[in-house]
């Protein structure tokens, strides 16, 4: 038994230093080089076979971030992670208002996951709730940090992001809601597309719920509340 749970622990420990090994040469690669899909595609992906649903199709366009609207840049920033260019993956402020409003308000907790934290988990990590993959999450988005610009951690979330069934990245959405490039957003059409990104599946673009159009008036507010181009222009995610 104890030789068996010697050779259990000698694997474990290899097959540890094999994935760690392969996710630090995916970060140098995607330092530089297009994302090709995401965990969160290949988990769709395999959900729609195991139901049989083999008219669900994947669709995403990469795209560079001088190729996104600024007006989808600022909305994402407004909408997800107000505090993104200043923070190193983990906002602690959003996390204490999450905690403390919960109890107050019988209402849903407010997400207080960053972008960085987000990306983390839809390129590797797989979907739903536990402690493990907040653990690995953990772990994870400090490094990210360390080893990406903030510029190309956004372009990737935006690149990756689901905004509805099948539809990922921004170029994409912007194709398939509004027959336009990504590069032709008008703050509306940003500010609603970041309005869905909480629940893409339940959210809809092209049936926008009054809590959807609620939730855009606000991201439009927080958009020139930060300060729009000027934001953007501070923080170099776009040139003077």
């Amino acid at each position: 038994m104890l030789a068996y749970l010697l050779l259990l622990w000698h694997w474990s420990k290899r097959a540890l230093l094999i994935l760690s090994s392969c996710w630090l040469i995916t970060i140098l690669i995607f330092k530089f080089l297009p994302v090709p899909f995401s965990m969160v595609m290949i988990e769709r992906e395999i959900n729609a076979w195991l139901s049989l649903n083999f008219s669900y199709v994947t669709r995403s366009t990469w795209v560079e971030i001088n190729a996104i609207s600024p007006n989808m840049l600022i909305a994402a920033i407004a909408a997800e992670d107000q505090n993104f260019p200043n923070h190193w993956g983990f906002d602690f402020q959003a996390i204490e208002s999450a905690i403390n409003q919960n109890p107050a308000s019988k209402k849903p907790v407010r997400g207080a996951s960053t972008i960085t934290q987000q990306v983390v988990k839809n390129l590797w990590l797989w979907d739903g709730r536990s402690w493990l993959r907040k653990g690995i999450e953990a772990i994870m988005t400090p490094i990210i940090e360390v080893m990406w610009s903030k510029k190309r951690i956004l372009t990737i979330y935006l690149n990756i992001a689901e905004f509805g069934e099948g539809i990922f990245g921004v170029e994409e959405a912007a194709k398939y809601y509004f027959k336009k490039q990504a590069n032709q957003l008008n703050e509306a059409e940003a500010a609603l597309l970041a309005a869905v990104l909480p629940n893409p599946l339940v959210y809809q673009v092209k049936r926008p719920s009054n809590d959807l159009l609620i939730r855009q008036a606000w991201i439009l507010r927080q958009m020139q509340q930060l300060g729009g181009k000027n934001f953007l222009k501070k923080y170099g995610f776009i040139a003077n």
